[in-house]
């Protein structure tokens, strides 16, 4: 070890943090390994995981080099300034992945009992419910429910083919498919396409 490294170990970890702001990789490494097995640790216990915890910790590394500037030394010392980046961004993370679990559970849910969304069913109540019931009802159910999510759920794109678990372009050509159907239905019965 160089004289360099041993003057990093030196360092009190806000002269390190201070260093870490200005882009110096080494204060970075030096402040990584001073605290990254207790980040380690926390992260572990919070996600259960290796691969997870590992992530995290990783995650609230990077939130540390980016945000260096952003450390009070009147709110806490480094290492708790560390660990409540990792536990927030953990929370997140686990909030996020609950938020996922829902609903996945919901669609499965809704899957099981193809039923309209509360908006659909006020769409329905219109004069031509009748109509778009039966056009709907010629759709086959991989387009149906992408239909249902987007217009009648408020999903994106984005959000449906994480939901379904389908490439993002599946998503988008069902929907079109599905849309097409629908136009030719009315089409075909010289209807007017519900707008």
């Amino acid at each position: 070890m160089g004289d360099i490294g041993r003057r990093y170990l030196l360092l009190a970890d806000e002269d390190l943090l201070s260093l870490v702001e200005r882009r110096d990789p080494d204060a970075f490494a030096a402040l990584y390994d001073r605290h990254s097995r207790a980040a380690y640790s926390l992260a572990y216990r919070m996600m259960g995981e290796r691969q997870a915890a590992e992530d995290l910790v990783q995650d609230a590394f990077l939130k540390v080099w980016r945000s260096a500037g952003s450390y009070r030394a009147e709110r806490g010392s480094v290492r708790t300034w560390i660990l409540s980046i990792l536990h927030n961004r953990g929370i997140d993370q686990l909030r996020s992945q609950a938020s996922r679990l829902r609903a996945r559970e919901r669609l499965e849910a809704s899957a099981e009992k193809v039923q309209p969304s509360e908006a659909f069913s006020e769409t329905l109540r219109s004069s031509q419910r009748e109509q778009v019931r039966e056009a709907m009802s010629t759709l086959p159910p991989e387009q149906l429910k992408i239909l249902e999510l987007a217009y009648f759920s408020g999903y994106t794109h984005t959000e449906i083919a994480e939901l379904l678990g389908l490439p993002l372009g599946t998503v988008k050509g069902r929907m079109r498919l599905g849309l097409k159907k629908i136009r030719e239905y009315f089409e075909s019965r010289d209807l007017a396409v519900p707008r």
